[in-house]
């Protein structure tokens, strides 16, 4: 491989040729085939210490620009030995999020077209493909046609944007007036199980309502937020004065993957005129899969907004967060500010697809094109292809549980509603809570050593559990089979 020709002395380095670019292209997919090829050999979490990375590069950017040669060397060198692998087959902590190679392809594609879609005319394949991919997945999730959706970066923005909608939607002038300074309101509070996702409080923190503004409700047995304590909550701060604005219910709890009841959550938000949205950031997918969607959807159809976010296990590269709503004229109410210079003759013509802005439904003006990427992840599997592949991370997770309920010395900590095993070992002798934190930390500590597997951990009850999602797209029994191996070795 030639270096590309030296700029003439004094001269700024010039963009590539469409040669050259070729070429480092060409270069760069090798890269990320060899990537992918042998990825099964690369430790799942990063074995470095924090600065190591940083101690080998230039404390400052170089003067003169050097050979994609060279970029794509240290690149190779220096940033894949430090990379935490999300794409590997033995990553069971978190939720996973592998990308799939028809959306990885998609995002070059993405960065080729380097489209800012915050108005239908600077973008309008990127904002009618939104539109039309938020149908598909709802669609394919057996939500009705009611809901309308885009695209934002991760969850948290989801929901943030949601709640926001969510505060709008009682017309208490928060848009015009602000909450500063203000006599006339009442406090205004949102609820969440105390399994929820630590985004909702934190969307609740940056509205203005503060922590107080954040009711924790509690779970039942199998870590559900618990609908009569909701009730009861609900009632409790009405008498109080206090202005309910919306419920979070949870598809797919980040500890243990829990359901919330949503359907009987619905039936209280509806008599109280309360919005509900729904975080199934995880677990909604699952709904894909006919002979679960009742289990894991039901009442869905009837909340205000729900999220769903293909780069966790729909195999989309993050990141691509889906919020879908059958209110979105709220959420445009909430968000719509144009300036002249953003004016265009298009407006007024949104039926349909039409030529709405997508800087109308979220805080970010600039947004990029995620889209491409989920549609050619949508149109490369199919809706049959990805429910094959959903019921393998179920029947492989499966295995796992029956292995650890079959051991004497290891036992499930929580139910099992997808495909993330919650379980700790204890030893034969008998151990106080805290001894056997500190052991089954230890343990994880030693797994995740090791090279070969990386799982996390949650906090159940008091009693710390270990936990493993198997959500991998390239992940096999096997490489389950070889997490139980570590796993086992590991306890002693």
């Amino acid at each position: 491989m030639g270096c590309d020709a030296p700029s003439p002395a004094g001269s700024p380095k010039g963009e590539m040729s469409p040669d050259q670019f070729r070429r480092h292209g060409h270069a760069a997919i090798e890269m990320a085939a060899a990537y992918l090829e042998e990825i099964s050999d690369l430790p799942p979490l990063a074995l470095v210490e924090p600065g190591q990375l940083a101690e080998r590069l230039p404390s400052r950017a170089p003067e003169e620009g050097e050979s994609m040669e060279q970029i794509l060397e240290d690149f190779e060198s220096l940033i894949v030995p430090a990379t935490t692998n999300w794409n590997h087959p033995r990553f069971f902590a978190y939720f996973n999020s592998s990308a799939a190679g028809a959306g990885i392809i998609g995002e070059l594609l993405s960065a080729t077209l380097n489209v800012n879609a915050m108005l239908w005319r600077t973008g309008p394949s990127a904002t009618e493909l939104e539109w039309v991919v938020c149908r598909w997945l709802a669609q394919m999730l057996g939500l009705p046609t009611t809901f309308d959706g885009h695209i934002n970066d991760t969850a948290s923005s989801s929901t943030l944007v949601a709640l926001a909608a969510a505060r709008e939607a009682l017309d208490l002038g928060v848009r015009e007036q602000g909450l500063a300074g203000r006599a006339d309101l009442p406090p205004i509070l949102i609820y969440g199980s105390d399994q929820a996702h630590s985004s909702v409080e934190k969307a609740v923190i940056t509205l203005g309502m503060g922590r107080a503004g954040y009711r924790q409700v509690p779970t039942d047995s199998e870590f559900r937020m618990d609908v009569g304590a909701l009730d009861r909550a609900i009632q409790e701060d009405l008498a109080a004065g206090a202005r309910p604005c919306a419920v979070v219910a949870t598809v797919g709890t980040t500890a243990t993957t829990s359901i919330d009841p949503v359907l009987e959550i619905s039936a209280i938000c509806r008599q109280r005129g309360i919005w509900l949205h729904v975080d199934a950031a995880h677990g909604g997918v699952l709904a894909a899969l006919p002979e679960h969607r009742e289990r894991v959807f039901a009442g869905v159809e009837l909340a205000q907004s729900v999220l769903v976010n293909p780069h966790k296990w729909l195999f989309t590269p993050i990141d691509c967060s889906v919020l879908l709503t059958s209110r979105p004229d709220v959420l445009r109410r909430a968000f719509s500010l144009v300036p002249e210079y953003l004016a265009t003759p298009e407006s007024g013509r949104e039926q349909g697809f039409g030529a709405r802005n997508l800087m109308d439904f979220g805080v970010a003006l600039g947004r990029r094109m995620r889209a491409l990427k989920l549609w050619m992840v949508l149109r490369y599997f199919g809706q049959e292809g990805i429910r094959q592949i959903l019921r393998s991370h179920l029947e492989m997770a499966g295995w796992l549980a029956a292995e650890l309920q079959r051991a004497p010395d290891w036992e499930l900590l929580a139910p099992m509603p997808m495909s993330t095993v919650c379980f700790r070992h204890r030893p034969s002798e008998p151990a106080s809570e805290d001894e056997l934190e500190r052991h089954n930390r230890a343990l994880m500590a030693r797994v995740n050593a090791g090279g070969q597997v990386f799982i996390s951990h949650a906090v159940l009850r008091g009693r710390f559990a270990l936990r493993a999602t198997v959500g991998g797209l390239r992940t096999t029994p096997d490489d389950v089979a070889i997490l139980w191996e570590e796993l086992r070795a590991a306890a002693g």
